[in-house]
């Protein structure tokens, strides 16, 4: 087991990294020490994993919920059934909440716990492999609105994180590709470095290689824990984790969060960003083209057919980075190098939004 600390005074905690996390009974008792838990899960990651997860944490009392799996379901109506199930079994101020499965789950037990009460404990144990590099850390909460992606939610951070990556094993091909959309991310904003390694290891983290994946995931929670124990609310470099977010995130909201998985729309995302960052003149041909060419060979979507540009851009005007009506993108001035900034060509985004989406 490897053990990273996220930094944030005395509100910081460990992520815990290792093969057979979820059977470490002690492990938990550690690092989790209500004694009233309600685990939350989903249809298709709680016939997998919750018994395993029940059992490392009795003898204490352990309440179950399952949601329906999906990002069109992460909603306020989902968020109150959780509220719903903790009111029912009268949980106290003393609980916590146990987010069990990916983003989607982390996210709305996360806003969940960070409401009851106004603020529970709460851990994630996330089982896919975009919970485990990206989600999981860092404390962002909430769910999507039909207007945009994650508009409502607040920052309540975990007391742990037990990354289980024996769990990555049974991933579906589809859930791996989008989940190493977000570990391309960490590579472009700040280390070249593990972006020449994930060009040359593409192909064996696509196979499930153990050893690959425990790299990369500890890797990018690296990465993450220092971004957010510098930034935790984003006032300025945590945005630059939203690199193609922005992009990625208006193809979820015009596709009504069905078409596409989270990581793919990143995917296409982060090609985006490439392309403006080329467009403004921050990058070479040759730059954008490696980005491209990763993403699709990840199996990443790199043009999104059924998206126009104009209701994209509409979109992304209404997006939590905009300020004084001006839409700020994450661009490159080099494969590593990521920064923020509102001063962009608007033909250039426009040429941007043309080549990639329509």
């Amino acid at each position: 087991m490897e053990t990273l600390r996220v930094e944030l005074g005395n509100r910081g905690y460990p992520i815990l990294i290792g093969q057979g996390l979820l059977g470490e009974r002690a492990l938990f008792e550690q690092h989790l020490r209500a004694r009233d838990l309600l685990v939350v899960s989903n249809a298709v990651v709680a016939p997998l994993y919750l018994s395993s997860l029940e059992a490392s944490l009795r003898p204490r009392r352990v309440v179950a919920t399952v949601l329906p799996d999906g990002e069109s379901h992460k909603t306020l109506t989902n968020v109150a059934r959780i509220l719903d199930v903790l009111v029912a079994n009268r949980f106290g101020r003393d609980c916590a909440v146990v987010a069990l499965g990916g983003g989607v789950v982390g996210d709305m037990a996360g806003f969940a716990a960070a409401t009851y009460q106004r603020g529970v404990a709460f851990a994630q144990v996330p089982t896919t492999l975009l919970a485990q590099v990206d989600s999981s850390v860092g404390g962002k909460t909430g769910v999507n609105h039909p207007g945009g992606k994650n508009l409502i939610g607040a920052f309540h951070q975990p007391v742990a994180v037990v990354a289980d990556t024996r769990t990555l094993a049974t991933l579906p091909p589809r859930e791996l590709r989008a989940g190493l959309a977000e570990v391309i991310k960490y590579g472009l904003i700040c280390d070249a470095a593990f972006f020449a390694w994930l060009e040359t290891h593409i192909e064996a983290l696509l196979a499930g290689d153990a050893a690959a994946l425990a790299h990369v995931v500890r890797r990018s929670c690296e990465i993450k824990a220092q971004i957010v124990g510098r930034d935790e609310r984003e006032q300025g470099d945590r945005a630059l984790l939203n690199l193609g977010h922005t992009f990625g995130h208006a193809v979820e909201s015009a596709t009504g969060y069905t078409a596409w998985l989270h990581g793919e729309a990143i995917g296409a995302g982060l090609v985006m960003a490439a392309r403006m960052s080329h467009e403004s003149g921050l990058i070479a041909a040759e730059e954008l083209e490696r980005v491209r060419r990763l993403v699709d060979r990840t199996g990443l979507p790199t043009h999104v057919a059924n998206v126009r540009p104009d209701v994209a851009l509409d979109l992304m005007r209404i997006d939590k980075k905009v300020q004084e009506g001006r839409i700020r993108l994450v661009l490159l001035r080099g494969i590593g190098s990521a920064f923020v900034t509102a001063d962009y060509a608007e033909p250039a985004l426009s040429r941007t939004l043309a080549a990639h989406l329509g």
